[in-house]
């Protein structure tokens, strides 16, 4: 049995300890701390706002702590855009809105086919639509609309048991009713197979001893620690990854995607669009998505959004943008294109028109903040006998996350996380007799 350091609890994280555990001694060494739900009174805190103490949307951990907020900016150092993330157990999809969305496009060009992983996955977790029973007027009326200017929208497949749902608009801040599925469930599964979980702790760097790695080195408070390992899995995120990887002096390439987010909203009095499911339904076009999604960060610190939740009608534009950027130890530098910005502005205009089929006028519409929270492709999957090891790595380290991912989605990448960190810990684990590296 060999020892097993798990550097991140998110979707590839979580995936991999419970894969391996029960085969190996696996820990989980996670930044955050347990995830606890958002609990506060919205619209309590919403009258907080006029005194002006919400000014960065960095200070979105003081109101919610597992969520975190990097500013990135441009190499000239010009606008900086907020990028959030979870930093508890669970990372981010604790967070996320649950789809389960296939998104394998770029791998499958690569010549990697993920279909016995989803398939796994599939069975191994609800997938459901059944939440449109719960849909409210505002929403019916957001689908009729896109339905009439021949939008095709569809809803979105959610991961979870949506009988559950009791529609408090908080899928995005924590589920309370456990209707929504995140990664802790499958850190559960991997605990009941003696994984053990440090939560708390941040891994600073590889340990190095010649040609591999022989631990980590981390961090909790003024404690200091190495975690001795025999494989390390490092799924600390798009941006934690190669953060990590880089202070360990393994340089990944200079590109990075973030899945940028613009809403576009407009008042209309009693909506109560707060009180519904995240991304019920979804609109494809070329190089985004349009889907009803209330965003708390440009409630909170966007002074445009400065009227009661239940009153905004709110659609969010998803982009697949181009991997202009790059992750450093210290700095991570993101430049939105032309390209972005165009398909941006396409985009608020198709939303524009959806808004005004639902009774708001064009002169009430307005913006929220460009945000992100999908960072990836640094360390991108590329076709080769060996796809998901790249040759920088030492033998035993491999990358679960959205570091792999080779193009950005410009859609919800859970899923797919998790159907790759499935082939990563077969691969790791030598059970795949594919790959010629295999470590145990």
């Amino acid at each position: 049995m060999s020892t097993v350091v798990i550097v991140g609890s998110g979707a590839g994280g979580a995936t991999v300890a419970r894969e391996l555990a029960g085969r190996h001694e696996v820990s989980v060494i996670e930044a955050g701390p347990a995830f606890k739900p958002f609990r506060a009174g919205i619209d309590r805190l919403a009258r907080l706002r006029a005194t002006g103490l919400f000014f960065d949307e960095r200070l979105i951990s003081v109101l919610f702590p597992a969520m975190r907020v990097q500013k990135v900016g441009s190499r000239e150092g010009g606008e900086r855009m907020p990028l959030v993330y979870g930093a508890a157990l669970g990372g981010t999809t604790a967070m996320a809105a649950g789809n389960g969305v296939r998104c394998d496009e770029g791998l499958r060009a690569a010549g990697v086919d993920l279909d016995a992983e989803f398939a796994e996955l599939a069975r191994e977790i609800p997938v459901t639509t059944a939440h449109r029973e719960r849909w409210g007027p505002m929403t019916r009326r957001l689908f009729d609309a896109c339905d009439a200017l021949g939008l095709a929208p569809r809803p979105l497949p959610k991961l979870g048991d949506y009988t559950r749902c009791r529609r408090c608009g908080r899928c995005v801040l924590g589920c309370p009713y456990g209707a929504k599925w995140d990664a802790r469930r499958f850190l559960d599964d991997a605990v009941s197979s003696g994984a053990r979980i440090f939560a708390g702790w941040t891994v600073d760097a590889l340990v190095r001893r010649g040609e591999r790695v022989v631990g980590v080195r981390a961090h909790r408070g003024l404690r200091r620690q190495i975690f001795p390992a025999d494989l390390v899995v490092v799924a600390a995120g798009g941006l934690g990854t190669p953060a990590l990887l880089d202070r360990s002096g393994i340089a990944c390439e200079p590109r990075l995607f973030v899945d940028p987010v613009l809403c576009v909203a407009a008042p209309i009095a009693g909506a109560r669009m707060d009180h519904e499911i995240s991304m019920p339904f979804v609109v494809e076009r070329e190089g985004y998505i349009l889907a009803p999604y209330m965003d708390w960060l440009s409630f909170f610190f966007d002074s445009r959004w400065r009227l009661p939740a239940s009153d905004i009608v709110p659609l969010m534009i998803k982009l697949a943008d181009e991997d202009r950027g790059r992750v450093g130890a210290r700095r991570v530098v993101k430049e939105l294109t032309a390209a972005d910005r165009d398909r941006l502005a396409e985009g608020a205009a198709l939303c524009g028109e959806i808004l005004e089929r639902v009774g708001a006028p064009p002169h009430t519409h307005f913006l929220g903040t460009v945000n992100a929270g999908h960072p990836g492709g640094s360390l991108p999957v590329a076709a080769g006998p060996s796809p998901f090891h790249d040759a920088r790595l030492p033998s035993n380290v491999w990358v679960a996350d959205a570091s792999l991912l080779p193009e950005a989605l410009g859609r919800p990448p859970m899923l797919t996380i998790m159907a790759m960190a499935k082939r990563v810990a077969r691969l790791a684990d030598g059970s795949s007799t594919s790959h010629p590296g295999a470590l145990f």
